[in-house]
């Protein structure tokens, strides 16, 4: 796996595996906006100024990775693309059902059935699943590099979400953090971490 691939225009580059993302992306916040909040905005967490600067890096390595995805060749016919294939597909649908059970479980109530039951982070492992795949699908380290980062710094992003979570739900949701991993085949710690 070279660290810099070669750089072509083609139509079995990444951005079909992109594409598709996208598109079922799109479909699903159209389903989730639909049925789920009306019309209204969802109250969301609040980041400090650190997280905020985060959350700029992140959305510029997810773009910057999508943009990378148009010059990226898929190996294809290779282990790697099928092996990368297969872990883009299982990201794909771990995302599409854990905003399936997302948009179905009622506003007021804690999400914790589902593919919520084994996760408390079920999208963004999904997302993290899909560039990883990727990445895998092309033999690219600098994808790859990219996926990385992506999960380290939303790693970082899910402690507001977790502290809004927790002031929203309370008791409810530290019981939820005590028997649910933030990661899927990350066990939980015995140590008790109301910020994790």
């Amino acid at each position: 796996m070279p660290l810099m691939p070669d750089f072509e225009l083609g139509l079995w580059n990444a951005w079909i595996l992109v594409l598709s993302f996208f598109l079922v992306n799109v479909g699903l916040t159209l389903i989730e906006r639909k049925f789920k909040h009306k019309g209204t905005r969802p109250d969301r967490p609040t980041y400090n100024e650190k997280e905020e600067k985060l959350t700029i890096v992140l959305m510029g390595t997810v773009i910057a990775s999508f943009i990378y995805s148009i010059f990226l060749p898929l190996k294809l016919g290779t282990a790697w693309f099928y092996a990368g294939l297969s872990i883009y597909l299982l990201g794909m649908i771990f995302l599409t059902v854990a905003e399936l059970d997302y948009v179905s479980n009622p506003e007021d109530e804690l999400l914790t059935k589902g593919v919520y039951y084994i996760s408390r982070n079920p999208m963004w492992f999904g997302l993290f699943l899909v560039l990883f795949g990727i990445g895998v699908a092309c033999a690219s380290l600098i994808y790859l590099l990219c996926a990385l980062v992506f999960i380290i710094l939303q790693h970082i992003l899910i402690g507001a979400e977790e502290r809004w979570c927790l002031g929203k739900y309370e008791n409810a949701y530290r019981e939820y953090m005590d028997r649910t991993p933030k990661w899927i085949g990350i066990p939980k710690s015995e140590k008790r971490n109301s910020e994790a």
